[in-house]
Parts: C-alpha cells; structure tokens; sequence
C-alpha cells in the first residue's frame, strides 16, 4: 500500500517540509526530489497518488519530494520580508533535507528528480559539494535549463515580458513575488529568490551573486552523475532543446542524455512543460524512461 506523511525539518526560524511517499511493504532505495521556481513538491504527486513519486513508490522506491523554504508545506509560506533566496537554498536548504533523509534511512538518497529549475539548484548543489557525488547513482530533470536561449514568441511573453519585465516590479512592489495569486505558479518567491533565477536565466555567467563562486568554472572539470534530461516538444518557451542542450554543455563531463516526449517520437502525448509530470499518460512515456534510467544505472555500492 502507497503512504505519504509529512517530515519537517527546523531550518533558522523555519521547517522545511518533506513529503515521503512509499510502499510500507516494498521500500527499496530512496529518491529525492526537487521543484523548480514559482512551484512547489505537489508537481511530484497528489494526495491520491498520482504522479511520479507514487509511480516510482509503487516500483519500490522510497521517494522524499523537497519543498524549499516557504513553498509548499514548510512553513511560514513565503511573504514580505522574506530575504532568502537561491544561495540559501543550496547552501542550507538540499543539505538540511539530505542530512534528514539520512538521518532516517542511515544513507544519502542515491537517485534524484529535478522540474525545471529544481536541476538548476542540483546542479549548483554538486558545484558547491562535490563529495557528495560519487553518493548519488542517477539523476532525471525534467524540463531543465538555465539560461534562455530559444526564440519563440512564447519565451518573449513568459521570459521577457512577465519573469524579466513585469515580476521586478511586483516584487518590490509587495515585498515578494505573488506568483501564485497572479497564476503565475503554483508557490510564491523571495525578491532575492527571483532576482538571482532571473539573472541565471538571461544569457549570463553561472556565478553565484552573493559570494562570486562560479559554478560554470567549478564543473568544467567535474563528472556529475548520468543525468537524464527530459523535454516536451509543446515545451516552447521554458525549456526547449537548445536551452537544455546548453545547460548539459555547462554541466561537467559526465553522462547525459536528452529525449523529447511526443506523438513523433512515438509517444502518447504531446507534453508541455508542466504536464510532463502531471498527465496520465506520462505513466506509459517518460515515468517508464526514468525507471529503467535508474534501474540501468544502479550501483552496487554502499554509502
């Protein structure tokens, strides 16, 4: 039988959440799992077990989906005077959770699942700990990329017109980004939080703006472990092959792949950037792919 429950972690003057998903009479190797920006863990699952993590669960996985600092669960949610932002989510918040996660399990979670800008953070987290790679198997980010670099219409509207225009604005105006109120997303973000994604998403340096570390520079040289980059050919304006394909090229030697999800590829769907991970028949397409990415690249290894 599939059972989530709730895990909070302190952190500060905060409690991160984690959602763990599991079947309590198959509990294999664990999986975490990290939401992108204006989002929150509930892109991994329903409270009715729909979604990857209950997928993977059922498949015998032990799967603790992250919500960042006031999104989601973790609480205080996200309001003025907020000041923490991306740094602090890789500096304090992956650790915290993959500390708790250990904590529980006796052993680092040895597969991890990114949405968008999730493998962003992940990957800057490896940049900033690279001991803890060689603890981690396999990695699939769905609709990953850092910067920009696709020209359709699309990306104009959501990229320049709203993320780089619009959002500064209403930002400062409130004190936080109401992203979720303005449907924007699904969560809320910091003034900090959404001034460094922005400035990771225009075509600029991969440096860190609060302590100049360059995570570019740091990973050239690094083998991060096999990342499976998944993309939707409705995906048109956050994450299209050239986007992605470019995040791959500043993210070490290691193994990566690319496939894209649609009806001319041979799959059941044709899915965007958000329904990758929410439509039903993503159980057939893309959850069967991260399975076997994973099964494929399990290491007889101990932590």
């Amino acid at each position: 039988m599939i059972k989530q429950e709730s895990i909070l972690l302190p952190i500060g003057d905060a409690k991160l959440h984690l959602r763990r998903i599991y079947d309590d009479e198959n509990i294999g190797e664990s999986v975490f799992f990290m939401h992108g920006a204006v989002e929150n863990g509930k892109i991994f699952y329903t409270e009715s077990n729909k979604g990857l993590a209950p997928f993977l669960a059922e498949h015998g996985y032990d799967c603790y989906v992250a919500d960042l600092r006031g999104r989601g669960k973790s609480i205080p949610n996200i309001g003025p005077g907020h000041s923490y932002g991306q740094t602090e989510a890789i500096l304090e918040d992956i650790p915290t959770m993959l500390e708790g996660i250990k904590a529980l399990r006796g052993k680092y979670p040895r597969f991890w699942v990114a949405h968008s800008w999730g493998g962003v953070l992940m990957n800057s987290y490896f940049a900033r700990f690279p001991e803890m790679i060689a603890r981690v198997d396999a990695c699939v980010y769905f609709g990953t990329k850092r910067s920009l670099y696709n020209r359709h219409p699309q990306k104009f509207i959501q990229g320049n017109l709203i993320w780089y225009g619009l959002a500064p604005i209403l930002a400062k105006k409130h004190g936080y980004l109401p992203a979720r109120k303005l449907k924007w997303g699904s969560d809320e973000e910091t003034v900090k939080s959404h001034r460094q994604s922005m400035e990771w998403a225009k075509i600029k340096p991969w440096v860190d703006s609060d302590d100049n570390f360059d995570y570019a520079k740091t990973l050239s040289n690094i083998a991060l472990p096999p990342i499976l980059h998944i993309a939707g050919v409705k995906d048109k304006a956050l994450a299209q092959p050239i986007d992605i394909k470019k995040f791959m090229e500043e993210s070490g030697l290691g193994k990566q792949e690319i496939r894209i999800f649609g009806k001319r590829f041979g799959h059941k769907y044709n899915y965007d950037h958000i329904n990758m991970l929410t439509h039903p028949n993503a159980r057939l397409d893309q959850f069967q792919d991260t399975l076997h990415w994973f099964q494929s690249h399990l290491k007889n290894t101990s932590q």
